[in-house]
């Protein structure tokens, strides 16, 4: 009778390690797909920047559609910045678990070419 109570205390301590194990990759799913909803967000408004200096790009004063368009490039900048040091913090908080979510590496490259293509966008959008 002691030999089945132990082998049932086993079963569920290895249930519960598991459990663990499925919600820890939950959490790194999570925290992937929110760093890829907030690179959405940032490129979405990079397209509103384009679409604001197409639409009005002939309004006077010369400069203006730029300018706001600007604000809105300099918002997608902020925000592949943003989502870039909140995935570094969690990727820290996740490295300290038994998870193995995807390398700072991968988000430090990505951010980097995101906020480089948009501040050429930004240059382009003064040349024009």
């Amino acid at each position: 009778m002691a030999k089945d109570n132990t082998k049932s205390a086993q079963d569920r301590t290895q249930w519960a390690e598991d459990r663990t194990d499925w919600a820890e990759d939950r959490t790194i799913l999570a925290a992937e797909r929110t760093y890829a909803s907030w690179l959405r967000t940032g490129l979405t408004c990079i397209a509103i920047a384009l679409g604001l200096q197409a639409v009005f790009g002939a309004v006077q004063p010369l400069g203006l559609a730029k300018l706001v368009a600007s604000i809105f490039l300099c918002a997608a900048l902020g925000i592949f910045w943003n989502a870039y040091r909140r995935a570094r913090a969690t990727l820290k908080i996740l490295q300290s678990r038994d998870a193995t979510p995807q390398s700072t590496r991968t988000y430090t490259v990505m951010t980097i070419i995101l906020m480089a293509g948009t501040l050429a966008t930004g240059v382009v959008l003064w040349l024009l």
